[in-house]
């Protein structure tokens, strides 16, 4: 195995492999930086690209675009407030907080995480596929509704104040995911008779106009209270200490490997995909922090949490594409038709048919994250320019990117409306100082929640099984635990004194 990886290794390094490896990871981290885009948009206008190349040139290409993308979508999230990919939704949380006062850091902290997350889910899609795909292939639609509940347990650990409102805020996620035809029958409800209603409403729209108009809403407001004045834009520290980022990662290995976990994990699972994967992490580096109330307010630990487990779960949807040819996300859909126009038969003999394209794909992943830093030193400077920009001229092209991407989903101009109307949603649950992650969990899971429910009901209508099946047992078990445990550390932190550490963090 090892040989054929450094001999995959040599192969990709060769010009003819790396030139679209290098355009593919380049081309993703664009992608991903720009809100509204998506990998899957970006990996879709690269796929024509790639049908006069050979299959390994290909897949080379676009798996740099998944492997930039993932790390791209944290440069936004970080200097604007704004997820470049919904993946990166949770690097706001700190990202942002951290850019104002350091925004070089907070970029690189990102990264850094996402390269050290990535090669870590390297190691186990070369070392583990066979095994952790053999794990997917065991759940059922109970196990998933099981799972599913289990990552929406973790509301009550992302609320930061009353968990009344961040219980508030998940239900209302999980209402939104109920407009429009139901996932099995097609059935239409809630639509009020309005077509508009009836395709519910797309996450992409949603996501855009919750984080980007609540953000952008915001800071009209306070360019609002400086009575019409431009105040003078400084120039932040663009340089950064490389080794002290590094060393800020690696001396919490603890919480790298744990996160690195969750995002294999997760990527191993189809159809849940890389948002679900940084919200669980992030849960679960709250849950082990020794400072948890630091959460929000640009804690290097949220962060790394995010990215590690962004990248890692690159690698474990690789896992489900390859071993088993079962698509984790959008984006591996669109990988397994590329190999499919190639003549390529992904699946359990993919590895022992065609070890020089297998093998070439795990070289080609691993190589992209090292592109990936190398394109980022040579452009990061033009990155970190986007904060020096004035919010008089800042706010309007980031509005304008926010609206083409969401029209650009499906090219219909109600997209656009449903951008608006959450962002004044968006806005006025910042306002009431509501949570915004457990809205986006409850978007992201309530469709899953139904349909493995339904689909496990119509196989067998005894729901008993939910208990009795034992990874579904125990995923349900761990959501009691869950729920439990955030309550109990929701108690223990109203009890204990506030210290200047948690002043200003």
């Amino acid at each position: 195995m090892y040989e054929q990886l450094g001999t995959a290794i040599v192969n990709i390094l060769h010009f003819k492999y790396l030139i679209p490896l290098l355009a593919g990871t380049f081309a993703g981290l664009i992608g991903g930086a720009l809100p509204g885009v998506t990998i899957t948009m970006t990996i879709i206008m690269v796929l024509p690209f790639t049908f006069g190349l050979d299959p390994l040139q290909g897949l080379a290409a676009m798996t740099g675009v998944y492997v930039g993308g993932s790390a791209g979508g944290a440069i936004t999230a970080a200097l604007i407030g704004i997820p470049g990919t919904p993946s990166a939704i949770t690097t706001t949380f700190d990202g942002f907080p951290m850019a104002r006062k350091e925004p070089g850091r907070a970029v690189w902290l990102g990264l850094w995480s996402s390269f050290f997350g990535g090669l870590l889910g390297g190691v186990f899609l070369i070392g583990a596929t066979g095994q952790l795909a053999a794990i997917a292939l065991e759940f059922g639609p109970w196990e998933y509704f099981s799972l599913f509940i289990f990552a929406l347990s973790m509301v009550a650990g992302l609320t930061e104040g009353s968990l009344v409102k961040g219980l508030l805020s998940g239900a209302l996620g999980l209402m939104v995911t109920i407009v429009g035809s139901d996932p099995v029958m097609s059935t239409p409800r809630f639509t009020l008779g309005w077509d508009f209603l009836r395709n519910g409403f797309q996450f992409l729209p949603v996501l855009i106009g919750i984080f980007a108009f609540a953000q952008i809403m915001t800071d009209i407001e306070k360019f609002g209270r400086g009575a019409g004045t431009i105040a003078p834009v400084k120039t932040p520290p663009l340089t950064v200490s490389h080794l002290k980022v590094i060393w800020e990662i690696l001396s919490r290995p603890v919480l790298v490997v744990w996160t690195t976990l969750v995002g294999i994990v997760i990527g191993v699972l189809p159809a849940i995909g890389g948002s679900a994967a940084t919200v669980m992490a992030y849960d679960q580096a709250k849950k082990i922090s020794k400072h948890p109330e630091r959460f929000g307010k640009g804690n290097p630990e949220g962060i790394i949490a995010s990215e590690v487990s962004c990248n890692a779960n690159v690698g474990g949807s690789l896992v489900t594409i390859l071993a088993f040819g079962i698509p984790g996300d959008a984006v591996t859909a669109v990988m397994l038709g590329a190999m499919t126009i190639h003549g390529i038969q992904s699946g359990p003999l993919f590895i022992t048919q065609e070890p020089r394209l297998a093998y070439g794909i795990f070289a080609a992943y691993l190589i992209a994250h090292p592109l990936m830093i190398l394109l980022m030193l040579l452009t990061a400077r033009f990155f970190l320019r986007i904060v020096t920009v004035p919010k008089s001229m800042l706010i309007p092209i980031v509005l304008v990117l926010c609206m083409v991407g969401a029209f650009a989903l499906n090219n219909i101009v109600s997209d656009v409306w449903v951008l608006l109307i959450f962002g004044v949603i968006g806005y006025g649950l910042v306002k009431f100082r509501f949570p915004l992650a457990p809205l986006i969990l409850g978007l992201i899971l309530g469709d899953q929640i139904e349909v493995n429910l339904i689909r496990a009901i119509m196989t067998d209508s005894n729901l008993w099984l939910f208990f009795t099946r034992p990874i579904s047992g125990l995923m349900l078990g761990l959501s009691l635990a869950s729920v439990v445990f955030a309550l109990w550390q929701h108690q223990r932190h109203k009890k204990r004194p506030i210290t200047d550490d948690d002043v200003d963090f």
